[in-house]
């Protein structure tokens, strides 16, 4: 089958641009809304078509690189060309990660289309269409990047990352702490800060937060650490929501791996409220079921940014891709080694 997504400013501009590109034969496999914050910036459209000389030739999806070793969930004994047994198989993986029907049926639908392949390999390929990807630049910053997140996200963790992977790639990097709220906070990231010679501010209101960026202008990367709150908190949000807005960031939500799906949805769907664009997955390392990360981007149109799957302050920090996340879902052997994840061609 031959894949193809449309980008237009109307769900009509977009199936008009399918129709005119891949005739009416065309099957609609997934729609998506773009948005920037809260408004909706236009529409893609991910439609399918069978091959012929008047289309081009055929969609094709590449191999791409899985960890060795898994259980028998993608296993079926003799039944390779069997589609009725790809579909089970990645729908029993799925299942087995907690994703929820919303989220699965887009991912079956894609790979249904696709033809008969592995299933990892149709599994990449529909990730790679249904979700996107933005991970961190390892240069200059355009924007401060603000982390946001509930309590004990591991916010401050994977901003001391960020700090340390800055200063391995010769940048100057200043970092702000807005956690006054959490006893400790401060100083938790004042231990990191220091060993890195990274210099560090407090900023407790938008106030000072202004402040404090107008004096680090010239740094390359400004790290913004905000306090772990409650999402379901009002006047939390609002606090958060106010600091966010005296920033004019970049704001990445900071989710913990393993959560349920539909807690991790309507947590991302809240701070997506308050700027939130991407998604730094912390704690992959812990975690065995990825459902909640898939539920979070899908349902609060975030990017996936990268990945932290240790808590070695100067490791464990990798740009998340279609590769990676499916290499999260594809499972491992337990008593397998641990693998550092490939380095990755980063994009600003």
């Amino acid at each position: 089958m031959r894949l193809k997504t449309f980008y237009a400013k109307t769900m009509t501009e977009a199936m008009q641009m399918v129709r005119d590109a891949l005739g009416e034969e065309a099957v609609i496999v997934a729609t998506r809304e773009e948005k920037t914050g809260k408004k909706i910036t236009g529409i893609s459209v991910t439609a399918a078509i069978d091959p012929s000389p008047s289309h081009g030739p055929a969609f094709e999806v590449s191999k791409t690189s899985i960890p060795a070793g898994t259980d028998d969930w993608l296993q079926y004994d003799g039944e390779e060309d069997d589609e009725f047994a790809v579909s089970d198989a990645l729908t029993e993986l799925l299942l087995r990660h907690g994703v929820p029907e919303d989220v699965m049926d887009p991912i079956l639908s894609c790979t249904s289309v696709l033809g008969l392949e592995a299933p990892e390999v149709l599994l990449n390929a529909a990730i790679e269409h249904l979700f996107s990807f933005r991970p961190l630049p390892q240069k200059a910053y355009i924007k401060p990047l603000m982390l946001m997140g509930p309590s004990g996200s591991g916010k401050t963790l994977i901003a001391a990352k960020i700090a340390a992977r800055g200063v391995m790639h010769g940048l100057r990097v200043a970092a702000i702490s807005c956690d006054a709220q959490r006893a400790g906070g401060y100083e938790q990231l004042a231990a990191f800060t220091r060993l890195l010679d990274v210099p560090l501010h407090k900023a407790q209101d938008a106030t000072a937060l202004r402040a404090t960026l107008e004096k680090l202008r010239g740094y390359d990367q400004i790290i913004i650490d905000t306090a772990g709150i409650n999402p379901f908190d009002t006047q939390d949000i609002k606090h958060t929501a106010r600091i966010a807005g005296a920033a004019e960031a970049e704001a990445a939500l900071i989710l913990p791996a393993g959560l349920d799906a539909q807690e991790s949805a309507d947590i991302a769907r809240i701070f997506a409220t308050i700027g939130a664009q991407s998604l730094i997955a912390a704690r992959v390392d812990m975690a065995r079921r990825m459902g909640g990360l898939l539920a979070a981007a899908h349902n609060a149109n975030l990017s996936f940014a990268d990945y932290s799957n240790t808590a070695k302050v100067a490791e464990g920090l990798a740009p998340m891709s279609p590769e990676a996340l499916t290499s999260l879902l594809v499972p491992r052997v337990r008593s397998a080694p641990a693998r550092q994840p490939a380095k990755s061609r980063m994009h600003s």
